[in-house]
C-alpha cells in the first residue's frame, strides 16, 4: 500500500488520484457552468478543474489542488467551493475524500460537546451521590483530562508525527483519524474513573471513620495502591497485544491505553490525587448545606457488617 502510494505521487500530479468531486445539477447553458468552472480555478490552491462526465442535468466536475488530501488548506479549499454561489438555477453537492472529511470533523464537533457534557455531569452527579462532596468530582475530572492530554500527546507524537515508527514497524501518514481519539476518551475516562473510585472509596472509609483526611489519603492509599498497579498490569499485558498488530488503526488504541494506564496508574493516582487531597485538606469533603441534606438522604454508603445485621457501632 505504501509503494502504490509513493508511485502515484511520484508519477502522476498532486491529488490527481483524489480530487475534489462537484456535482452540478441543472445549470441552464454551458457558458454558466464554464463561468462557475473558472471562478473555481480562481481559489487559491486549486491547480484546474475539468469536466469529467455528464449525464441528463448532472454534470461531475473533478478539482485539483496542491495541498495534501487531508491537510488543513486541502479542507480550507472545500469550504471555499462549497460557498461559491452555483450556477443561476443549479445545485451543486461537493465530495470527495476531503469533502468526506470536512463534513465528518463537522460532525463530530458537533456531537463531541454533548458527548463531553454528557460525561462530565454524570461523572459529577454519580460522585457527588457516592462521596458527598464537590470538590472530589471536579478533582476527579481534571486527574481524567490531565491523564488523557498526555495520552493524546504520545499519540500525535508517535503516529501522526512519525517518532519511533520503525521502531513499531508502521508508516506515518501525517495524520490520525478522527474517531480514533473520541474512542480512546471514552476506554479512557471510564478505566480512569474506575481507580479513581478505589482510591476515593477506601479514602472516604477512613475518613469517616477517623475524621482525619492525612491519615485517610495515606490510609486508602496503602490499602489500593497494590489493587490499582495489578489491575493495570493485567490490563497493560492484554492490551499490549494490541499494540503488535500490523493494522496501524488497532496498533494506535494499543499504544494509546498502554501510555493512559501507566500515566494513570503512577503519576495520577500514586501522586497527583493524594498529594492534592493532602493539600485540600477538610475542603476535599466540602458541600454546600442543601447538597448534604440531599447526600445524606440519597447517598450511596457502604454498610459495615454489623449495620447490616443490626448491630450498634
Amino acid at each position: 500500500m505504501r509503494q502504490v502510494s509513493e508511485a502515484l505521487d511520484r508519477q502522476f500530479p498532486a491529488n490527481s488520484t483524489d480530487p475534489i468531486e462537484a456535482l452540478v445539477t441543472g445549470a441552464r447553458t454551458p457558458a454558466q457552468l464554464t463561468a462557475y468552472l473558472h471562478r473555481i480555478e480562481a481559489i487559491p490552491g486549486v491547480t484546474g478543474a475539468q469536466v469529467t462526465g455528464v449525464r441528463g442535468q448532472v454534470t461531475r466536475v473533478d478539482i485539483g489542488y496542491q495541498p495534501a488530501v487531508v491537510s488543513a488548506a486541502a479542507r480550507h479549499i472545500v469550504t471555499q467551493i462549497r460557498d461559491l454561489s452555483p450556477p443561476p438555477g443549479a445545485t451543486v453537492l461537493v465530495g470527495g475524500t476531503t469533502a468526506g472529511l470536512v463534513d465528518e470533523l463537522a460532525s463530530l464537533g458537533a456531537t463531541l460537546p454533548w458527548m463531553a457534557l454528557l460525561v462530565g455531569v454524570s461523572t459529577f452527579v454519580l460522585l457527588f451521590l457516592a462521596f458527598g462532596s464537590v470538590v472530589l468530582p471536579v478533582k476527579a475530572i481534571v486527574m481524567n483530562v490531565l491523564s488523557l492530554s498526555a495520552t493524546f500527546g504520545v499519540v500525535v507524537w508517535i503516529f501522526q508525527w512519525g517518532h519511533l515508527s520503525g521502531l513499531m514497524q508502521f508508516t506515518p501518514t501525517g495524520s490520525i483519524d478522527p474517531t480514533m481519539p473520541i474512542l480512546m476518551l471514552a476506554v479512557i475516562f471510564g478505566l480512569s474513573m474506575d481507580y479513581e473510585v478505589f482510591l476515593l472509596s477506601r479514602i472516604r472509609e477512613r475518613y469517616d471513620q477517623t475524621g482525619d483526611n492525612t491519615a485517610s489519603v495515606a490510609s486508602g492509599l496503602q490499602r489500593t495502591g497494590g489493587l490499582i498497579t495489578s489491575l493495570a498490569l493485567l490490563l497493560i499485558i492484554v492490551v499490549g497485544a494490541f499494540s503488535a498488530s500490523g493494522i496501524t488503526f488497532i496498533k494506535l488504541m494499543g499504544v494509546g491505553m498502554i501510555v493512559a494506564l501507566l500515566v494513570d496508574a503512577t503519576i495520577i493516582r500514586v501522586m497527583l490525587v493524594p498529594a492534592t487531597m493532602r493539600l485540600l485538606g477538610r475542603a476535599n469533603w466540602w458541600a454546600p448545606r442543601p447538597l448534604r441534606r440531599l447526600y445524606a438522604r440519597y447517598g450511596i454508603r457502604e454498610e459495615s457488617a454489623a449495620e447490616r445485621v443490626g448491630v450498634p457501632v
